[in-house]
């Protein structure tokens, strides 16, 4: 009897994908899907309901560029607000084994809010994350690496 309890828990562990999937939070360097260059640092942290959340913790200088320090563009509530410490990552969600989905992403340099999902590489450092408006097909994506 105790065996078969055993042999059920390490079942129930080996083949529960959720129990064992690769954690978003951290930090995350942006990189730009036009450019390639470095554009912020990017804090994830998990929220009380289970869904993601992601703020700019760092706007990364480039040579040539000066980097935006307010959020003008943005829809209220992000009207002129600081960049560092905008929250621009909402209600992602984890899905299965190392998707996400049903978030929302704000660019903050053009101010439009768009519709996430993500993907985490199995090596957990690299986030794929695509924003896009109405389906899917239609957007962008970019791959941020973990710091």
């Amino acid at each position: 009897m105790k065996k078969n309890v055993w042999m059920g828990i390490f079942a129930s562990l080996i083949f529960s994908g959720s129990a064992f999937a690769a954690d978003l939070t951290g930090i995350w360097q942006s990189i730009d899907d036009k450019t390639g260059s470095p554009k912020a640092l990017i804090e994830i942290t998990k929220a009380e309901n289970g869904t993601f959340t992601g703020k700019i913790i760092k706007v990364t200088p480039r040579p040539g560029y000066t980097p935006k320090t307010m959020c003008v563009n943005c829809p209220a509530p992000y009207t002129n607000k600081p960049l560092v410490g905008l929250e621009i990552i909402h209600g992602l969600k984890h899905v299965e084994n190392n998707n996400y989905s049903d978030g929302r992403i704000l660019d903050p340099l053009t101010g439009k809010m768009y519709s996430l999902k993500g993907r985490l590489a199995s090596n957990n450092k690299r986030l794929t994350l695509r924003g896009y408006v109405g389906i899917s097909a239609i957007g962008r994506t970019q791959t941020w690496i973990r710091q």
